[in-house]
């Protein structure tokens, strides 16, 4: 295992990690950024009737022509504008089902090669729901307005823009009045601005750094997470989206005229972790054998794949990278190591030729539990990284467990709590075993967990053999843990979580059980007949000679196996 030292040879990271720690003497570099996000801008009036009508009156001075036809009709004058814009500025327009490609790689094919074009290159059509109202007269004759439940399938309009600070954003936005808008912007392209500006050396490949000066690039990036990028968000989506999206609904002078103004909320954020390895080779095979490792014991049910060459290059490739040109084939194996908490995942995967990415994605934003106005931007950041150090350092104990001496004696012995005698934990008994085995697919949930979810994941892993496992069983089963320290209560809570290095001990006891004594008695009882395989696993290799040596220590002990 590495030290310290071999980390501090390295960019240091806000918080570093196990699992980072781990590999330091493998990596060539290391950077936290901020990856995608995503802003949601809506007009305060827009959301309630009440609010719709006072701006049609401050638009057009009475409610005269408030009904669903004159609604409609700026949806109409929206489109019809914005297509005799595009055809006279040659401005492609393009329609997208949603099964499509991704609107960014759609994109992507239509950039500017010009590094100092700014402005909108390109503007996408598509369906989606939307807040779209109905007006209907109320006994005095005055026109009610009331939302569309469920929200209609309408067209939205995707603007693609180039900005001289953040790169490629994407503005999409509803036709329908309130005209409802997202703003997609990417922290690595901010970074590389950055990097431009000052001077920064560096090499990219598609949306990854894989050369440079990290530690400045670690710098640049940190950025991203002061007050200031608060206000360089707001003042980014207020340059374009009044200039060059709503002017096809409302001119500049409607605008102000109305005072129509959006309020900004954040609706998707995702920050990453990269480690880049300085050899593809040590990459490929450390992941892998992690991969083998952790996802029986973390619970990952599915692993996606995407098939390119088996083997990676063996030589380092600079410059901008052929991922660039390539969009639609892999150069080479990409596994995805991916668990879901609700709306919040938390993934892993190999980007390139030599680094691993590690993403906390907030899918919806409002599953973080600390508001969702933009003003808590950096308190969203924070909890995102905290959660994806949780998930390295699960991973880590996952990878490279461990049991200290005596251990294995002791947790079957009675504790003690305060003045209450607890029993101990036997993991000779099926029970405690799945409640052991759900604790590790727990391991990594972002804010702890109850007994109750820790009863509805041990039915669900084991199925008919635990259906009656309640939580107040489960309560009880974690009192005997919290009294052998291995799972803590979170202040003020009623949510629990594995505590400090349990999640190795945990591990260690499956694996000693489920991979070591398990098949080497079953090899020893049945000793396999015939010819071998020709091509043997490394691991089946071990358990072949451990079995040879086994069944004649049997020998010697007199023990019939």
């Amino acid at each position: 295992m590495t030290t310290l030292w071999a980390w501090s040879n390295l960019p240091l990271m806000t918080t570093p990690d196990d699992f980072s720690i781990y590999v330091a003497d493998l990596l060539e570099g290391t950077y936290d950024c901020v990856d995608r996000i995503v802003l949601k801008g809506y007009f305060p009036y827009g959301q309630q009737g009440g609010g719709m009508r006072t701006w049609w009156r401050d638009l057009h001075g009475s409610d005269q022509g408030l009904c669903e036809e004159g609604l409609r009709r700026f949806a109409g004058d929206f489109s019809r504008r914005l297509q005799a814009y595009a055809k006279k500025n040659q401005i492609p327009l393009l329609r997208c089902a949603q099964q499509e490609q991704k609107p960014f790689e759609l994109a992507r094919q239509h950039r500017p090669t010009d590094p100092n074009f700014q402005g909108l290159f390109l503007i996408l059509i598509s369906r989606g729901p939307a807040l779209v109202w109905k007006v209907k007269p109320c006994r005095s004759g005055a026109p009610h307005l009331e939302a569309q439940s469920p929200w209609p399938h309408v067209q939205h309009y995707q603007f693609h823009i180039l900005d001289r600070q953040w790169g490629h954003l994407m503005i999409r936005m509803s036709g329908h009045p309130p005209f409802g808008i997202h703003v997609a912007v990417n922290g690595h392209e901010w970074v590389q601005r950055q990097a431009l500006a000052q001077s920064v050396p560096f090499q990219k490949q598609d949306n990854c750094f894989v050369g440079g000066d990290f530690a400045r690039l670690q710098t640049l990036a940190q950025g991203l997470h002061q007050p200031q990028s608060l206000v360089a968000l707001a003042e980014l989506a207020d340059r374009w989206v009044y200039s060059t999206c709503l002017c096809f609904a409302l001119d500049l002078d409607q605008q102000q005229r109305s005072h129509f103004r959006y309020e900004y909320s954040l609706a998707q954020l995702e920050f990453s972790r990269n480690l880049l390895f300085s050899s593809a080779h040590q990459l490929d095979q450390l992941y892998q054998g992690l991969i083998d490792r952790t996802r029986r014991s973390l619970n990952v049910a599915k692993l996606k794949t995407i098939f390119g060459r088996k083997n990676r290059p063996h030589t380092k490739k600079g410059g901008q990278g052929r991922l660039e040109r390539v969009l639609d084939q892999a150069a080479w194996d990409l596994t995805v190591f991916k668990l879901h908490f609700g709306r919040l995942t938390l993934k892993m995967y190999d980007k390139g030729q030599r680094v691993l990415r590690i993403e906390a994605i907030a899918y919806q934003i409002t599953d973080l539990k600390c508001g969702k106005r933009l003003e808590k931007l950096l308190v969203m950041l924070e909890k995102l990284q905290q959660m994806l150090i949780n998930f390295l350092q699960a991973v880590q104990a996952a990878h490279v467990s461990f049991l200290d001496d005596g251990a294995l004696d002791a947790l079957p012995q009675p504790s003690q709590q305060g003045s209450t005698r607890l029993a101990g934990v036997d993991i000779q008994k099926p029970r405690m075993r799945a409640v052991l085995a759900a604790l590790l697919a727990l391991a990594a949930q972002p804010d702890g967990f109850t007994s109750k979810t820790l009863a509805e994941r041990v039915r669900q892993q084991q199925g008919p053999a635990q259906a009656d496992y309640t939580a107040r069983r489960a309560a009880y089963d974690l009192r005997k843990l919290r009294g052998k320290q291995l799972v803590e209560r979170m202040v003020r809570t009623r949510r629990y979580r594995l505590a400090g290095a349990s999640v190795r001990t945990v591990a260690a006891l499956f694996i000693i059980r489920e991979k070591v004594l398990k098949p080497l008695l079953a090899g020893a009882a049945k000793p396999k007949v015939g010819r071998p395989p020709k091509n043997i696993h490394p691991l089946d290799q071990h358990y072949m000679t451990l079995q040879r040596e086994l069944s004649r220590t049997f020998e010697t002990l007199g023990l019939a196996a």
